[in-house]
């Protein structure tokens, strides 16, 4: 309904304007030929790499499809990136600087915590943001300017519980950051799903900028749980995994959608640490899609560096090569690149054919998607292996 309500106020905006103007927003062409996208996404602090790797499909997006027709005229579509340093603090004046770039839409960002940081800002601009894996359900709660692509925390924690459960884990370890709106909202929804299942909870919470991951492992141990859920960062996964070997910690490393990176899958080759996460893609799900973006990554040593050497596909790389293309239809159903306009355009949205599915919004802003994929890295291979695909009920 709040959505609903939004799309009537900027459209009352909108005609007050045009009457005022005697003209029509659709005319808004502030570059000339050039369509500006604005992408929020972190390149550093605690984020980065996950960040480069969800930037790398809006990148790739950008080369497949570098122009846009918006009401009978062809344009030129550039992307204007923002570090926002993983860092709630910087994320405000990392949106302000693309506000003021005239970008007609924000894509970002990987990580919920500086998308809600910067949801005021949004607001404040009146600018449309989609949130490409920024899965926190806060992030579009109270913010009528963002909608996103991705499913939300309570649907993934209701999956991964459901997987704990009917694998045989009843007493489950959870560790997430202090302060950080992801891993403890992830872990919130697991430990509510898992409980009503049956399951028991012990918890503990790590402060930032902490790498020892010693005593948290141990602590699973001694507590005698046969399962260990962090959905924290790849860089605090990668940590994990390594104490999770050197301790034998002995039981499956349950995960989010952070977790999947080639770098916790080269962090888990070779050992015996199983892990297992859930996420919106499965590499070889859309093989033209996969191979146009190898090759591309193999041509370009940035991107491939970006991408932490390798071509092997995160998801978050999928789902940013969406978001460009429900961008660009934001555009075409609008006629303009005028924000209010694209924020008009956006609820009603239906954008099929997209990588990672279909995408519709619903009365939130959020993607209407019942689906999560579950995968677990082959630690011969250091490779994810598709387990099945599966629902919260």
């Amino acid at each position: 309904m709040k959505k609903v309500l939004a799309l009537f106020v900027t459209l009352t905006m909108v005609l007050v304007f045009c009457v005022g103007c005697g003209g029509s927003s659709a005319s808004w062409d502030p570059e000339g030929d050039t369509i500006t996208i604005g992408v929020f996404e972190p390149a550093s602090g605690d984020n980065g790499a996950g960040g480069k790797q969800e930037t790398l499909g809006v990148q790739y997006a950008n080369k497949v499809q570098p122009t846009v027709e918006v009401n009978g005229k062809e344009y030129n579509v550039k992307l204007e990136i923002v570090d926002n340093e993983s860092d709630n603090s910087k994320a405000v004046t990392a949106v302000q600087n693309l506000i003021s770039q005239n970008v007609s839409i924000v894509l970002g960002s990987y990580g919920s915590a500086v998308s809600i940081a910067a949801a005021d800002t949004l607001a404040d601009a009146n600018m449309p943001a989609i949130g490409i894996t920024c899965t926190n359900p806060q992030v579009t709660a109270d913010c009528e300017q963002y909608f996103r692509i991705c499913f939300l925390d309570p649907f993934q924690g209701t999956v991964l519980a459901n997987y704990a459960y009917e694998n045989g884990m009843r007493k489950a370890y959870c560790l997430s950051k202090l302060g950080d709106d992801y891993s403890a909202g992830l872990v919130n929804y697991f430990k509510e799903a898992f409980t009503a299942l049956g399951g028991e909870i012990v918890e503990e919470q790590f402060p930032d900028k902490n790498t020892d991951f010693t005593s948290y492992v141990a602590n699973a141990k001694k507590a005698g749980c046969d399962v260990f859920f962090s959905p924290v960062s790849i860089e605090a996964a990668v940590n994990i995994v390594d104490q999770a070997q050197a301790q034998s910690l002995g039981m499956p490393i349950l995960a989010g959608d952070t977790w999947d990176s080639n770098m916790v899958t080269a962090a888990a080759k070779g050992t015996d640490v199983e892990v297992v996460v859930t996420t919106f893609y499965q590499e070889g799900g859309n093989p033209e899609f996969d191979e146009g973006i190898k090759a591309w990554m193999k041509e370009d040593s940035d991107a491939l560096t970006n991408n932490g050497g390798n071509t092997d596909l995160a998801a978050v790389t999928a789902m940013g090569y969406d978001a460009y293309f429900v961008a660009l239809e934001a555009f075409k159903a609008a006629g303009t690149a005028n924000p209010s306009d694209v924020l008009a355009a956006l609820p009603s949205l239906e954008v099929k054919g997209l990588v990672c599915g279909d995408v519709t919004f619903n009365e939130t802003g959020d993607a209407n998607k019942t689906e999560a994929f579950v995968k677990k890295c082959n630690n011969e291979k250091g490779v994810w292996e598709f387990l099945k695909k599966q629902a919260a009920e």
